[in-house]
């Protein structure tokens, strides 16, 4: 009788090592192209796919000199690091995770991507302090745990108010109804809207207040 196979032993983490987790995604244009990031092994984390971000950023175009970027679910760091690498003159990436925060930052000090600011806090709590019309576009990827619901409006809201007029939010979901969280406002224009597998996603534009 053959005996079963003994599963390989596990080794032991290496000491003062960035872990890597389940593999990595990669900057897909501008400066830090083909720069891998790795995704950590934490539940919840869903970098967005090459595949969405390189749409997106056909959309956005893929010069973003000078714009003022807010990345408020940064994760992975893929949204804001993407616009960093594009040419937009400030990113401030929010993460609420301290493992993750940490591993924004070393990113962004290996690429040397001084315009990018990483900040450990709540994003909602983070924006609700920041200037009106501080920013030209906003990333808002909430978790998708049930925990989390609601996150999708409550970031819009702060979106319209930190947004400049004619500003712009990209908006990613697990599903359209949370797509929908703008709920067709005066305030906001739908631009564009796709999906890819498990991912909806969509492009709005801050309108200007009307009386």
């Amino acid at each position: 009788m053959q005996r079963p196979a003994r599963p390989a032993p596990s080794r032991p983490p290496v000491p003062g090592r960035v872990p890597s987790g389940p593999g990595v995604v990669r900057i897909i244009g501008g400066r830090f192209k083909r720069s891998k990031l790795p995704v950590a092994d934490v539940s919840g984390l869903r970098p967005t796919p090459d595949r969405v971000r390189e749409t997106l950023f056909n959309w956005l175009g893929q010069d973003l000199s000078g714009w003022r970027c807010l990345d408020m679910f940064a994760g992975s760091g893929a949204l804001g690091l993407e616009a960093a690498s594009r040419g937009a003159a400030a990113v401030d990436m929010v993460e609420r995770d301290s493992r993750l925060a940490r591993t924004l930052q070393a990113n962004r000090d290996r690429l040397g991507a001084d315009m990018v600011q990483v900040h450990a806090a709540d994003a909602i709590q983070f924006s609700s302090r920041l200037a009106a019309q501080a920013y030209d576009l906003v990333f808002i990827d909430p978790p998708y745990a049930a925990a989390d619901a609601g996150l999708h409006a409550r970031a819009l809201a702060q979106a319209s108010r930190l947004l400049r007029p004619g500003g712009l939010v990209y908006l990613e979901a697990p599903d359209a109804a949370q797509l929908q969280a703008w709920g067709g406002a005066r305030e906001w224009s739908l631009l564009r809207q796709a999906r890819a597998g498990a991912v909806h996603y969509a492009l709005l534009r801050r309108e200007t207040e009307t009386s």
